[in-house]
Order: C-alpha cells, then structure tokens, then sequence
C-alpha cells in the first residue's frame, strides 16, 4: 500500500493539518493522520523505505527533558507509535495493541534534529505480530526496542 496511514472508517474526522518543512517534503515525507495522544505528541512524518516505511519527528522543546535532551517518555512513545504502525501495516491495517514492549536507550536525541524510527516484523501468525525496531538520529541509534503486538478481533 503506498499511502500514509489513512483516516480509518471509524475515525472519519481524521486530518493530517500541519506543514511540513520544505527540505523535509522535498526528502519524501509525509504527514501522518492524527488524533487523541498520538496528535498531542506528534506531528509525526512517514515516507516509504523500500517495501517498509519509515517514521519520523523533529523534537521541540516541549519533547525536552529538564536536562536538556529529548524525554525518554517521548522516545518510548515515539517507538510504540513506530512499532505500532509496521505492525498494522503488516497485519493488513486491522486494528492491532501493544501486548508487550521493551526499550533500551542508548544514546540521548537532540532538539531540532530529525529522529527516525524503522520496524521490522520479525513473525507473524494469526493473531500476533513480534516486531523490533530502532529511532536513529543522524548516525547516531538513540534507541532499540522490541515487542509483541496483537491483532484486534483475532482468536
């Protein structure tokens, strides 16, 4: 499918309203839909990566730690959204959860510079989905994480 998320039938009002950056439409991306949480944290970006997709966000000061670097609440949501996403991709966009999800920051991300996220499926069977992924900023890997997802309405 090479659309971004699409409102789905049970949230007609879903828009994607914000603007992206000249260099950052110009480099492929695409708003993602959001409503609720998701909304309140994002904008977040998509552009496809060779069969896949990739995610992305450029942290503000409102993602910021009082240390100085993004929240690591940020991250973890960030990478869940991520996950989330390949996940209901893969399962063929029906309705998928989070049953299970483990994060190890390794490095901290910085204001303003562009965070990308990427999953992998690494199984999928009928009713869940084990997947693994990682956000990267510029060379650098901020985060890895895996997890298990469930598909809505399975067995």
């Amino acid at each position: 499918m090479n659309d971004i998320a699409p409102p789905e039938r049970r949230f007609p009002d879903l828009k994607a309203d914000h603007a992206i950056p000249p260099d950052l439409k110009a480099a492929g991306w695409k708003p993602v839909p959001a409503r609720d949480y998701p909304a309140m944290i994002g904008p977040f970006l998509a552009r496809r990566a060779g069969e896949g997709w990739e995610y992305a966000f450029q942290p503000e000061q409102r993602h910021l730690n009082i240390g100085g670097v993004v929240h690591g609440g940020m991250l973890m949501s960030f990478v869940d959204d991520v996950l989330g996403m390949t996940v209901w991709e893969a399962a063929g966009r029906k309705p998928v959860t989070t049953v299970q999800l483990n994060n190890h920051f390794i490095a901290p991300g910085k204001l303003g510079e562009l965070i990308i996220g990427r999953g992998e499926v690494l199984r999928a069977t009928r009713s869940v989905v084990f997947i693994r992924g990682m956000l990267t900023q510029g060379d650098k890997v901020l985060t890895h994480a895996d997890g298990v997802w469930k598909i809505l309405g399975s067995a």
